[in-house]
């Protein structure tokens, strides 16, 4: 069965049953209270995934916020996800995994209290909810209304309805244009990961707020052989989308970026070392953009970046505009609702050169005495929300990208990277960078490959001279990690030079 999320409101806004949630967490161990539980009647296509009606969910939001609370919240998650291995034509490996629970959290004086339980009956969430809230409610007090929200990515088939041979006839695909691309190829492996989350959020304020998110990924390695010697390049497409998303165009670029960065390759001499002029590509040139800079953006990490005290404060030249937006439609970091319940939408931080905001989730925002930004986001039913990136993206600049490779005498563009690390807070990092190019006296002279840059990215952000007019998003998508919880998220930039990072 196929359900839209627009269907899926449209069946909450109905009146019908509403939803909880199963996964892999044990429930609190602590006693079911003493009063009778009816089992609600399965009425509407919500009780099959959550097996909870309205009034339910009232009780086990009162039960939540019986002893009062600042920020309170239920969070029900139904997720499935499937990923294929395929090498050479043949299909090596394939993984199924699904999970349903339901994470409950009080925020009362500072304090939060939290639990997740993969039991979703009635007597088991008001269990759990009394034991979070240090007590039960005598009656109903919360009421359910159902929120509005945006439609950033429709899907007209759900993943869980489209055949694994579906997706092996573009593989095979795949693999055919690549072969066909350079008779140097000698092989393709490819990893396609699919997945849908379902959730519905029970708020403080009454709102029940649900979400339908798909997301799939492609990636294709590529390896050729040439005079003895092996080459192996890499691209890959993400998108919250479904399988119509994967046109012939959009598999042609893919291939042919995997091989044009793989032969490149063969033609590469070593990069020059030191302190120097540092050009980030448009597009991809976003993951240092997120890593090194983003974070220090989030509430929780923003005490301890050199942006501590530096809001309304001038951070980079007057042409750097930068946004984190979850209403980017089809981004993997896109988002109709953030995983408190609170409205998403386009978050200025840093406008003409000058620091303008931070990311705040609910429990952030309380202690700063701000707003939330729809900035909350959370791995799993099983995870506390924190303040979290969606789309993070530079704006462009007054320049273009040939005049930025004229500035140059001696440095580097950075093309694609293969990898890194970077400290969440003071946004020191460093970075592999797989495929590149040497600028010599204002030209692209030859092309580089394996080496690595390293900065701070606030003193990045300073040293932002110069900054294209090409801004566009990195077409792979990412997983972001930060205190042991991974969510996909989107990044782009222009063509920008930096005038000074350590290359090695």
């Amino acid at each position: 069965m196929t359900l839209h999320r627009r269907d899926f409101l449209r069946h909450i806004a109905a009146g019908g049953a509403l939803a909880a949630a199963p996964v892999l967490l044990p429930g609190c161990a602590t006693q079911a209270p003493s009063d009778a539980i009816d089992t609600p009647a399965l009425d509407n296509l919500f009780t099959s995934w959550f097996g909870l009606d309205e009034p339910s969910i009232n009780r086990v939001m009162s039960a939540l916020t019986a002893n009062g609370a600042d920020i309170a919240d239920a969070y029900f998650e139904l997720a499935s996800s499937n990923r294929l291995h395929f090498e050479n034509g043949e299909l090596l490996g394939l993984e199924n995994y699904s999970h349903r629970g339901a994470g409950l959290r009080v925020v009362r004086d500072g304090k939060v209290d939290f639990a997740s339980t993969e039991a979703l009956d009635l007597a088991a969430l008001l269990s759990t909810a009394n034991a979070v809230a240090g007590g039960a409610a005598q009656q109903p007090l919360w009421q359910a209304q159902v929120a509005t929200t945006p439609d950033l990515y429709p899907v007209d088939v759900s993943w869980a309805d489209v055949a694994q041979a579906d997706k092996l006839r573009v593989m095979q695909a795949v693999e055919e244009q690549a072969r066909a691309a350079d008779p140097s190829v000698e092989s393709v492996a490819m990893r396609w990961e699919s997945s849908e989350q379902t959730i519905l959020v029970a708020t403080l304020d009454g709102q029940l707020v649900t979400d339908v998110r798909p997301l799939t990924r492609l990636s294709l390695v590529v390896t050729a052989a040439k005079g003895g010697a092996r080459q192996t390049g890499f691209s890959n497409v993400a998108a919250r989308a479904g399988l119509d998303w994967y046109t012939e165009e959009r598999i042609a670029a893919l291939v042919q970026e995997a091989v044009d960065r793989t032969l490149v390759q063969f033609e590469a001499r070593r990069a020059p070392t030191g302190e120097m002029p540092v050009i980030l590509a448009a597009g991809t040139g976003g993951v240092l953009l997120h890593e090194g800079l983003g974070h220090c953006f989030e509430a929780d990490l923003v005490g301890d970046s050199a942006f501590a005290g530096q809001f309304g404060s001038k951070v980079a030249e007057p042409f750097v505009t930068i946004v984190d937006d979850a209403h980017l439609e089809r981004e993997s970091g896109a988002l109709n609702a953030d995983d408190e319940g609170a409205p998403t939408g386009r978050n200025v931080l840093v406008e003409n050169g000058v620091l303008a905001t931070s990311l705040q989730d609910r429990t952030s925002a309380l202690a700063n005495g701000a707003a939330p930004t729809g900035s909350g986001r959370r791995e799993s039913f099983r995870h506390l929300p924190m303040p979290r990136m969606t789309c993070t993206v530079m704006a462009d600049g007054p320049h273009t990208r040939d005049e930025i490779i004229a500035a140059v005498k001696d440095g580097v563009i950075c093309e694609t990277f293969s990898g890194g690390r970077a400290e969440l807070g003071p946004g020191g990092f460093r970075f592999e960078v797989k495929n590149g190019w040497i600028v010599e006296d204002g030209k692209i002279t030859a092309p580089t490959k394996d080496f690595t840059i390293s900065g701070n990215g606030p003193d990045m952000l300073r040293n932002i001279t110069m900054e294209a007019d090409d801004s566009r998003m990195d077409a792979g998508g990412w997983l972001c990690g930060k205190n042991g919880q991974t969510v996909p998220v989107s990044q782009g930039m222009p063509t920008v030079l930096v005038s000074a990072l350590t290359v090695s």
